[in-house]
Protein backbone atom coordinates (compact mmCIF):
# COMPACT_ATOMS: atom_id res chain seq x y z
CA UNK A 1 0.00 0.00 0.00
CA UNK A 2 2.90 2.35 0.74
CA UNK A 3 4.29 1.83 -2.80
CA UNK A 4 0.93 2.69 -4.36
CA UNK A 5 0.76 5.86 -2.28
CA UNK A 6 4.22 6.87 -3.49
CA UNK A 7 3.16 6.28 -7.13
CA UNK A 8 0.14 8.48 -6.56
CA UNK A 9 2.45 11.20 -5.23
CA UNK A 10 4.71 10.97 -8.30
CA UNK A 11 1.73 11.07 -10.65
CA UNK A 12 0.42 14.15 -8.89
CA UNK A 13 3.84 15.81 -9.30
CA UNK A 14 3.88 15.02 -13.06
CA UNK A 15 0.39 16.43 -13.50
CA UNK A 16 1.43 19.58 -11.67
CA UNK A 17 4.50 19.91 -13.93
CA UNK A 18 2.42 19.63 -17.10
CA UNK A 19 -0.07 22.11 -15.77
CA UNK A 20 2.76 24.51 -14.98
CA UNK A 21 4.12 24.28 -18.54
CA UNK A 22 0.67 24.92 -20.02
CA UNK A 23 0.12 27.81 -17.66
CA UNK A 24 3.58 29.16 -18.57
CA UNK A 25 2.65 29.31 -22.26
CA UNK A 26 -0.68 30.91 -21.45
CA UNK A 27 0.93 33.38 -19.06
CA UNK A 28 3.45 34.40 -21.76
CA UNK A 29 0.65 35.19 -24.19
CA UNK A 30 -1.28 36.99 -21.49
CA UNK A 31 1.81 38.94 -20.50
CA UNK A 32 2.35 40.06 -24.10
CA UNK A 33 -1.28 41.10 -24.43
CA UNK A 34 -1.15 43.05 -21.18
CA UNK A 35 2.08 44.80 -22.12
CA UNK A 36 0.84 45.76 -25.58
CA UNK A 37 -2.39 47.07 -24.08
CA UNK A 38 -0.47 49.15 -21.53
CA UNK A 39 1.86 50.41 -24.23
CA UNK A 40 -1.06 51.53 -26.36
CA UNK A 41 -2.57 53.32 -23.38
CA UNK A 42 0.73 55.02 -22.55
CA UNK A 43 1.19 56.21 -26.15
CA UNK A 44 -1.64 58.54 -27.06
CA UNK A 45 -1.03 58.10 -30.77
CA UNK A 46 0.67 54.88 -31.82
CA UNK A 47 2.57 55.37 -35.06
CA UNK A 48 3.06 52.94 -37.90
CA UNK A 49 6.27 51.62 -36.36
CA UNK A 50 4.60 50.87 -33.03
CA UNK A 51 1.67 49.12 -34.72
CA UNK A 52 4.09 47.02 -36.78
CA UNK A 53 6.03 46.04 -33.66
CA UNK A 54 2.85 45.09 -31.76
CA UNK A 55 1.54 42.95 -34.62
CA UNK A 56 4.86 41.13 -35.03
CA UNK A 57 5.10 40.65 -31.28
CA UNK A 58 1.62 39.14 -31.04
CA UNK A 59 2.38 36.80 -33.96
CA UNK A 60 5.73 35.86 -32.31
CA UNK A 61 7.64 36.72 -35.50
CA UNK A 62 11.04 38.36 -35.93
CA UNK A 63 11.28 42.00 -36.94
CA UNK A 64 14.93 42.41 -37.89
CA UNK A 65 15.82 42.76 -41.55
CA UNK A 66 18.57 44.17 -43.77
CA UNK A 67 17.27 47.70 -44.32
CA UNK A 68 20.48 48.76 -46.06
CA UNK A 69 20.04 46.16 -48.78
CA UNK A 70 16.35 47.02 -49.15
CA UNK A 71 17.20 50.70 -49.56
CA UNK A 72 19.96 50.01 -52.08
CA UNK A 73 17.54 48.01 -54.23
CA UNK A 74 15.23 51.03 -54.56
CA UNK A 75 17.92 53.38 -55.93
CA UNK A 76 17.82 54.42 -59.58
CA UNK A 77 20.79 54.51 -61.96
CA UNK A 78 21.18 58.28 -61.52
CA UNK A 79 21.21 57.98 -57.75
CA UNK A 80 23.81 55.22 -57.85
CA UNK A 81 25.93 57.29 -60.24
CA UNK A 82 25.68 60.31 -57.95
CA UNK A 83 26.82 58.22 -55.01
CA UNK A 84 29.81 56.92 -56.93
CA UNK A 85 30.77 60.43 -58.04
CA UNK A 86 30.50 61.67 -54.45
CA UNK A 87 32.63 58.78 -53.21
CA UNK A 88 35.27 59.42 -55.87
CA UNK A 89 35.20 63.18 -55.23
CA UNK A 90 35.93 62.63 -51.54
CA UNK A 91 38.86 60.25 -52.00
CA UNK A 92 42.62 60.75 -52.05
CA UNK A 93 42.66 59.45 -55.61
CA UNK A 94 40.63 62.44 -56.79
CA UNK A 95 42.76 64.87 -54.78
CA UNK A 96 46.04 63.53 -56.17
CA UNK A 97 44.71 63.43 -59.75
CA UNK A 98 43.34 66.95 -59.37
CA UNK A 99 46.68 68.27 -58.07
CA UNK A 100 48.49 66.50 -60.90
CA UNK A 101 46.20 68.09 -63.52
CA UNK A 102 46.63 71.54 -61.96
CA UNK A 103 50.42 71.18 -61.87
CA UNK A 104 50.51 69.96 -65.46
CA UNK A 105 48.24 72.81 -66.57
CA UNK A 106 50.44 75.45 -64.89
CA UNK A 107 53.71 73.99 -66.16
CA UNK A 108 52.33 73.56 -69.67
CA UNK A 109 51.14 77.17 -69.95
CA UNK A 110 54.01 78.88 -68.11
CA UNK A 111 57.06 76.89 -69.16
CA UNK A 112 56.51 74.71 -72.22
CA UNK A 113 53.96 76.55 -74.38
CA UNK A 114 54.90 79.99 -73.11
CA UNK A 115 58.42 79.60 -74.56
CA UNK A 116 56.90 78.66 -77.93
CA UNK A 117 54.51 81.59 -77.78
CA UNK A 118 51.43 79.36 -78.11
CA UNK A 119 50.10 79.26 -74.56
CA UNK A 120 46.31 78.71 -74.66
CA UNK A 121 45.76 79.86 -71.03
CA UNK A 122 48.50 82.24 -69.87
CA UNK A 123 48.82 83.60 -66.35
CA UNK A 124 46.50 84.31 -64.41
CA UNK A 125 44.85 81.18 -65.92
CA UNK A 126 41.38 82.56 -66.58
CA UNK A 127 40.25 79.49 -68.52
CA UNK A 128 41.39 77.24 -65.67
CA UNK A 129 39.37 79.30 -63.18
CA UNK A 130 36.31 78.93 -65.43
CA UNK A 131 36.74 75.15 -65.57
CA UNK A 132 37.19 74.93 -61.79
CA UNK A 133 34.08 77.05 -61.20
CA UNK A 134 32.02 74.84 -63.51
CA UNK A 135 33.38 71.72 -61.83
CA UNK A 136 32.50 73.06 -58.37
CA UNK A 137 29.03 74.12 -59.56
CA UNK A 138 28.32 70.59 -60.83
CA UNK A 139 30.01 68.69 -58.02
CA UNK A 140 28.24 70.49 -55.16
CA UNK A 141 24.66 69.42 -56.11
CA UNK A 142 25.81 65.85 -56.73
CA UNK A 143 27.41 65.70 -53.28
CA UNK A 144 24.29 67.21 -51.70
CA UNK A 145 22.10 64.61 -53.44
CA UNK A 146 24.29 61.84 -52.08
CA UNK A 147 24.24 63.33 -48.58
CA UNK A 148 20.43 63.56 -48.66
CA UNK A 149 20.18 59.90 -49.62
CA UNK A 150 22.59 58.91 -46.85
CA UNK A 151 20.50 60.95 -44.39
CA UNK A 152 17.35 59.15 -45.57
CA UNK A 153 19.16 55.81 -45.23
CA UNK A 154 20.23 56.72 -41.69
CA UNK A 155 16.63 57.63 -40.80
CA UNK A 156 15.40 54.26 -42.07
CA UNK A 157 18.13 52.48 -40.09
CA UNK A 158 17.24 54.49 -36.97
CA UNK A 159 13.54 53.61 -37.33
CA UNK A 160 14.44 49.94 -37.74
CA UNK A 161 16.70 50.06 -34.66
CA UNK A 162 13.82 51.63 -32.74
CA UNK A 163 11.48 48.84 -33.79
CA UNK A 164 13.98 46.14 -32.82
CA UNK A 165 14.73 47.78 -29.47
CA UNK A 166 11.04 48.28 -28.72
CA UNK A 167 10.21 44.66 -29.51
CA UNK A 168 13.16 43.43 -27.44
CA UNK A 169 12.13 45.61 -24.50
CA UNK A 170 8.52 44.39 -24.59
CA UNK A 171 9.65 40.76 -24.84
CA UNK A 172 12.04 41.17 -21.91
CA UNK A 173 9.26 42.71 -19.82
CA UNK A 174 6.96 39.85 -20.82
CA UNK A 175 9.61 37.30 -19.83
CA UNK A 176 10.07 38.99 -16.45
CA UNK A 177 6.33 38.89 -15.89
CA UNK A 178 6.20 35.25 -16.94
CA UNK A 179 9.05 34.31 -14.61
CA UNK A 180 7.36 36.09 -11.70
CA UNK A 181 4.07 34.34 -12.46
CA UNK A 182 5.73 30.92 -12.75
CA UNK A 183 7.62 31.51 -9.51
CA UNK A 184 4.41 32.29 -7.66
CA UNK A 185 2.70 29.26 -9.20
CA UNK A 186 5.62 27.00 -8.31
CA UNK A 187 5.53 28.14 -4.70
CA UNK A 188 1.81 27.42 -4.50
CA UNK A 189 2.24 24.02 -6.17
CA UNK A 190 5.22 23.19 -3.96
CA UNK A 191 3.24 23.94 -0.82
CA UNK A 192 0.31 21.87 -2.16
CA UNK A 193 2.62 18.94 -3.00
CA UNK A 194 4.20 19.06 0.44
CA UNK A 195 0.82 19.08 2.10
CA UNK A 196 -0.29 16.13 -0.06
CA UNK A 197 2.89 14.21 0.77
CA UNK A 198 2.45 14.91 4.46
CA UNK A 199 -1.14 13.71 4.25
CA UNK A 200 -0.14 10.51 2.45
CA UNK A 201 2.76 9.82 4.81
CA UNK A 202 0.52 10.44 7.80
CA UNK A 203 -2.01 8.01 6.39
CA UNK A 204 0.68 5.37 5.76
CA UNK A 205 1.94 5.72 9.33
CA UNK A 206 -1.60 5.47 10.71
CA UNK A 207 -2.25 2.34 8.59
CA UNK A 208 0.92 0.70 9.89
CA UNK A 209 0.03 1.55 13.45
CA UNK A 210 -3.42 0.11 13.02
CA UNK A 211 -1.97 -3.09 11.56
Amino acid sequence: MGVSRLHETKNAACVCGLAASDLGYISMSNAIDELTAKFRQACEESGENEQHVIERLKQRLHISRNVSQEYEETLSFGQRLADRIAIFGGSWTFILLFLAVLALWVVLNTVILSGLGSSFDPYPFIFLNLILSMLAALQAPVIMMSQNRHAAKDRIAAEHDYEVNLKAELEILALHKKVDTLREQQWVELVAMQQEQIRLLTKIVDDRKSN
